[in-house]
């Protein structure tokens, strides 16, 4: 029987001989593949902004801080429900992550509760658009401007969400992808940002680079402190293999997710993700209720593994993890997130998947899921 994971990138001859042909040029470096990506992704989202490639998403959101001036002091608004980096970048460039709460069904940031956690330190709202699915921005834009405060959006598991009749990215604000190789494209590891800001995109390039700045004549100045998070040519060529695929990819990925609704039992123990115009689909994450069924989240996730099944777990709620507790956070601060955190867990659901194999995964559900 095969085992299903929960994701699986999606490889085939195009990728390995765009690889293979830097491979052979002898240029593996940063160079003219990451330029052509960088265009590509560019003319993809549309808007006019400018993107910029960087080693991870994560590198990207923390460029994206630095390039704001946020630091030591400062207060960024984050959801308590995300992958752990959203919070780790704040505390990478000294700013401290003020949490706040989810709505219970998006999983995305609760305007109401960001718009009640702004303080006189808050600098900047860093909303992340859970699993692909978009989030409203209009209100984050409001308290956005009524404040003085800079969005940074996380949309690490969103490119190729649209909000509305544009993509997550063509916003303006500072947009930050990731093309780890779980995503919907993938460049093995990497990230991208997009803005619309020249200036900004020109201390960006700098901050991914060691500081450098380079001028007309080949000149070097080093302004300020700069890392090291720039993309290689390798990765960029199987990302240029990758994004004329996206679409095509999220198609499927939505007509899995459809199937999956249509199939899974109707259980009160289950709750099943919400699904809007838009949504990418990056992960397919219910909500079991384990203390409700007399089991607990490991032994329900051996019993799939037992029929060849294996989810995965996104995410445990932020502000439980023990770097978070130094700083005063507990049980109970953010109901909906801890609640989501103890019960979530993601099904199989990548592009190669059947219709069999959904049906497979929605069987074993209802095999564990008791009437």
């Amino acid at each position: 029987m095969e085992r299903l994971p929960f994701a699986r990138p999606t490889l085939g001859e195009a990728e390995q001989q765009a690889v293979a042909e830097v491979l052979a040029s002898g240029w593996i470096t940063t160079g003219p593949r990451v330029a052509a990506f960088e265009r590509a992704l560019a003319d993809y989202l549309g808007g006019g902004v400018q993107v910029l490639a960087f080693n991870s998403g994560t590198s990207a959101l923390e460029a994206a801080l630095l390039a704001c001036d946020i630091g030591p002091g400062d207060e960024v608004i984050v959801p308590a429900m995300s992958f752990v980096a959203t919070a780790n970048v704040v505390l990478r460039v000294g700013a401290r992550p003020r949490f706040v709460d989810v709505d219970p069904l998006s999983r995305n940031l609760d305007a109401a509760a960001v718009a009640a956690a702004i303080g006189p330190r808050t600098r900047a709202i860093m909303p992340v658009h859970f699993a692909g699915l978009p989030l409203d921005l209009a209100p984050l834009h409001d308290l956005a401007a009524r404040h003085a405060l800079v969005i940074i959006e996380d949309a690490a598991q969103a490119i190729g969400t649209r909000c509305g009749d544009r993509p997550v990215g063509a916003s303006g604000n500072p947009v930050c992808f990731s093309f780890h190789p779980n995503k919907n494209i993938t460049t093995i590891e990497g990230g991208a940002l997009a803005t619309s800001d020249p200036r900004l995109a020109r201390r960006l390039t700098r901050i991914r680079f060691h500081g450098i700045e380079k001028d007309a004549e080949g000149g070097v100045a080093v302004p300020e402190w700069g890392g090291k998070m720039n993309l290689s040519d390798v990765s960029a060529a199987l990302g240029l293999a990758q994004l004329p695929r996206l679409d095509d990819f999220i198609a499927r990925r939505r007509t899995l997710a459809v199937h999956y609704a249509e199939m899974l039992p109707r259980h009160p123990a289950l709750l099943t993700p919400l699904d809007v115009p838009g949504h990418s689909w990056h992960m397919y994450c219910v909500c079991v209720d384990f203390a409700r069924l007399d089991t607990t989240r490991p032994a329900f996730m051996r019993a799939l593994e037992q029929r060849g099944i294996l989810a995965g777990i996104h995410y445990p709620a932020i502000h439980t993890f023990g770097l978070y507790r130094r700083f005063g956070h507990g049980p109970g601060d953010f109901p909906h997130a801890e609640r989501i955190g103890e019960q979530t867990l993601t099904l199989p659901l990548f592009p190669t998947m059947t219709y069999a194999d959904v049906e497979r995964v929605c069987a074993a559900m209802a095999d564990l899921l008791p009437v």
